[in-house]
């Protein structure tokens, strides 16, 4: 054999072993809601091939092209529109960031290289990568609802929204000095048709006998895994407590004001009425005070007439002796 065909054997062996090394085992990788996902290639490059005699391309599950180096040169003619502005390459670790990742963006990616050679492209590497989304969880909140029933019972709702992938469980833990009891409730889910988030909710009872002491409720969501569970902050329950009609202020100011009202109304009809006499009385009083002022002057001149008729008997006594 010779030496031209050992080393096109060769080269057909190397290249068979490094599409079979990439592609035995896919990477598995994993991103968050609205981030930046690493698609790793994970290229060693053995033979130390320039950029400008490779085509570097990674697609998705459904061929979808994501980026296109073509010998050296970034090539967008090929990307596919959901992908265009979303990607950058890292040419020194061989890796394809792709930004703000969305729950469908999810899936099996690949990273494919080929060598630009006289004979045309070769395929030299290939490597798959198994991409999992996912979205945090707000904290669990504890809401009380209003009782409409009239029993005793306190009616609890608890919710947490905004997460993915579906959460695996949700429960409440009923916690008192000696026990635990944890109460595992059908869990209520929604799921957004946009952005494929859920929203996820439960509900429960308790009963709080009278003499109980005090207790708290927490709220568990178990996400799937490697997600840790998210714990709301505790919702206390406490005795009822029959508080004493005579050490309640609210009940004292309500005696008092029932007190207090029925006085002040009442002195305000009295000064009311009195307002109302002493406008009824003015007007009478004038005229009582213009009768006597009458009677006083009248009085005056009958006084006067009578003085004038005495002076004039006492003239007509003196004139009747000259007369005779």
């Amino acid at each position: 054999m010779d030496a031209q065909h050992t080393m096109g054997l060769n080269s057909t062996l190397l290249v068979m072993a490094l599409l079979l090394s990439g592609a035995a085992a896919a990477l598995k990788r994993r991103a968050y809601f609205n981030e930046t996902a690493d698609l790793p290639c994970q290229f060693t490059n053995p033979r130390n091939i320039s950029l400008s005699e490779l085509v570097v391309f990674w697609q998705d599950q459904e061929k979808l092209v994501l980026y296109e180096l073509y010998l050296g040169k970034e090539k967008p003619d090929n990307v596919d529109p959901k992908y265009v502005s979303r990607t950058s390459f890292d040419r020194e670790n061989w890796i394809l960031h792709l930004h703000s990742i969305q729950i469908k963006d999810q899936g099996s990616y690949q990273c494919f290289i080929h060598h630009k050679r006289p004979q045309g492209l070769v395929p030299i590497y290939q490597k798959d990568c198994d991409l999992s989304v996912f979205a945090n969880f707000s904290q669990p909140d504890i809401r009380q609802i209003s009782n409409i029933t009239g029993r005793s019972d306190i009616n609890l709702t608890c919710s947490s929204v905004q997460g993915y992938p579906e959460p695996k469980e949700m429960y409440f833990l009923h916690e008192t000095e000696n026990l635990t009891t944890k109460h595992v409730v059908l869990m209520q889910k929604s799921q957004d048709n946009d952005t494929e988030l859920y929203n996820v909710s439960i509900s429960f009872s308790f009963l709080v006998p009278h003499d109980t002491n005090n207790v708290s409720v927490i709220c568990v969501l178990q996400p799937e895994p490697p997600e840790t569970e998210l714990h709301s902050k505790p919702f206390s329950i406490g005795p009822k407590k029959s508080v004493s009609p005579k050490n309640d202020k609210n009940y004292i100011l309500q005696i008092v004001g029932l007190i207090l009202l029925p006085l002040i109304l009442v002195c305000w009809i009295v000064l009311f009425l009195i307002k109302l006499r002493r406008q009824k009385r003015q007007p009478k009083r004038s005229h009582e005070g213009h009768e006597c002022e009458t009677v006083r002057v009248e009085g005056e001149k009958s006084q006067q007439s009578e003085e004038r008729v005495e002076d004039q008997a006492l003239e007509r006594s003196d004139e009747e002796p000259s007369t005779l």
